[in-house]
């Protein structure tokens, strides 16, 4: 690990709406608006710094701050690069997109201080936890996680469990948070248990874990074998992509094909408007290739530069759903 780790607490910025929910704490060091991740680092809620070479803790009191950074895997550990702006003597602020992030599932980071000093995190602090290194506990390292599928009550992933209303506890489990046994506790409801994530276009695999015992969805026949034997329930997400083929205004008919629809000819037949022809599809994440048909005719999409070949000879316009 970068930046001595046996001298440093890191820290895991966990992506968590937890407000939402009745039972939910404030996670300290940042907070979700939308798609927004808001880093804030506080200077009343640190005691200690560590001295990034020398690996010696000190006292915060009477501290001189001069800049704040946010350094972490995210911006390859750059203690300048993510600077923070000053809300006032007491406050910083660093706000970024989630899809700053690229996919991985977690990420660690800590606060920088004058470009040398760390800011150490009580281990007290409720999205505090024990740091892991090839499985064994680090002595008096610590981190807090990031997750880029978060529960929100207007997310886009709806997970109920039907009945079990005798159950203590049921949790939601799956390739969105690494099948994590204890993060994404579902809610007791009249009618069994649900919960609602905010999660990136992909497709995902997941098991709900009744008191401990894990089982597919019983209502959702999309599943796929693991290496147990058993079956984990697949979800797809979606998100609603909008083409547009500018001009073409004498055209009779013209179709959208591509990749995400086998390149059929007559399936998605575009919708004439006053600058052009529409057509809305949700998109699972990743690459998808596709093209117009006018009047018979294929054309990339001459206001998109991204093009690739297809193996095939062809050239392909490209769209990229995030």
């Amino acid at each position: 690990m970068k930046f001595g780790i046996s001298h440093t607490l890191l820290i895991i910025l966990t992506l968590l709406n937890f407000i939402v929910f009745a039972q939910s704490k404030t996670q300290k060091g940042y907070r979700i608006e939308g798609d927004t991740v808001v880093f804030s680092f506080k200077v009343k809620d640190y005691s200690k710094f560590t001295q990034e070479y020398s690996g010696q803790t000190l006292d915060f009191a009477d501290f001189d701050i001069e800049n704040v950074a946010v350094s972490g895997e995210f911006n390859l550990w750059s203690r300048d690069q993510w600077q923070m702006k000053k809300i006032d003597d007491y406050n910083y602020e660093l706000r970024k997109s989630i899809y700053d992030f690229n996919d991985e599932f977690s990420w660690e980071f800590k606060y920088v201080i004058n470009n040398s000093y760390w800011a150490e995190p009580s281990k007290h602090d409720p999205n505090v936890s024990k740091a892991r290194k090839d499985g064994r506990r680090l002595h008096g390292i610590y981190n807090l996680k990031m997750y880029t599928a978060h529960p929100d009550k207007n997310g886009n992933a709806f997970f109920t469990l039907k009945d079990f209303k005798n159950a203590k506890q049921v949790i939601l489990a799956g390739s969105f948070n690494k099948w994590d046994e204890d993060l994404f506790k579902m809610n007791k409801t009249e009618s069994g248990w649900e919960l609602t994530l905010k999660m990136k276009p992909d497709k995902y695999q997941y098991r709900f874990i009744v008191d401990g015992k894990w089982m597919a969805d019983p209502t959702n026949p999309d599943r796929i074998e693991n290496e147990y034997g058993e079956y984990n329930s697949v979800i797809n997400i979606k998100v609603y992509t909008t083409f547009k083929l500018r001009g073409y205004l004498e055209a009779q008919r013209v179709i959208l094909a591509g990749s995400f629809n086998d390149w059929n000819e007559q399936d998605l037949i575009m919708h004439k408007m006053d600058y052009g022809w529409k057509y809305v599809l949700p998109l699972s994440g990743g690459k998808h290739h596709y093209k117009f048909i006018v009047d018979g005719e294929w054309i990339v999409d001459p206001n998109n530069t991204v093009k690739e070949y297809d193996g095939k000879g062809h050239i392909n316009s490209v769209c990229m759903v995030k």
